[in-house]
């Protein structure tokens, strides 16, 4: 199928499929983890630096409005699916001259995006389950979709600092 595509629109769905994988390694751990790790049981280390554990966060990031009452699961849905539509927008946009830093970034936030936003959908909680430890701290609990926006996000300063902004600038 991608061999019919013609090259500008390759790079369109290359990406999205980047996005896809995202998604789909996001679901398939959090489900691994539902399946074999009880919610609220004892975490499982891996290592000095890092444990499984099953939590279920229904606010954002390091649980911001978990107890908000429950209005939050409705925003950050909306919230997600709105990111989830300007960044697929955007990413068609530029997919025949989008910079690579820029492009892989906007895939990775959307792929996290996506696989948080099932979790809200069908669960009404997303699904949190590493932790990683420096010494005696621990950081907040998080999952794959976390990882990829995180990257993303670093991708995304990146390409502003010293990609394509700077270029748009200059010129």
């Amino acid at each position: 199928m991608i061999d019919k595509l013609n090259l500008k629109n390759k790079r369109f769905v290359i990406w999205m499929i980047v996005a896809a994988i995202v998604v789909i390694a996001d679901q398939v751990t959090k489900s691994a983890i539902i399946q074999y790790l009880p919610y609220g049981g004892p975490p499982k280390d891996i290592n000095s630096f890092l444990t499984l554990t099953h939590q279920q966060n229904e606010g954002a990031a390091w649980s911001f409005l978990a107890d908000a009452g429950g209005w939050q699961r409705y925003f950050f849905i909306v919230l997600a699916a709105v990111v989830s539509a300007v960044i697929g927008v955007w990413m068609w946009r530029i997919r025949y001259e989008g910079p690579m830093v820029l492009v892989a970034g906007l895939s990775l936030v959307l792929g996290g995006a996506v696989g948080n936003l099932i979790d809200r959908v069908l669960l009404g909680h997303v699904t949190d389950f590493m932790q990683v430890w420096f010494g005696s701290w621990a950081f907040p609990s998080f999952n794959v979709a976390d990882a990829a926006i995180t990257v993303g996000a670093a991708l995304l300063i990146i390409d502003s600092l010293f990609g394509s902004g700077r270029s748009e600038a200059a010129g």
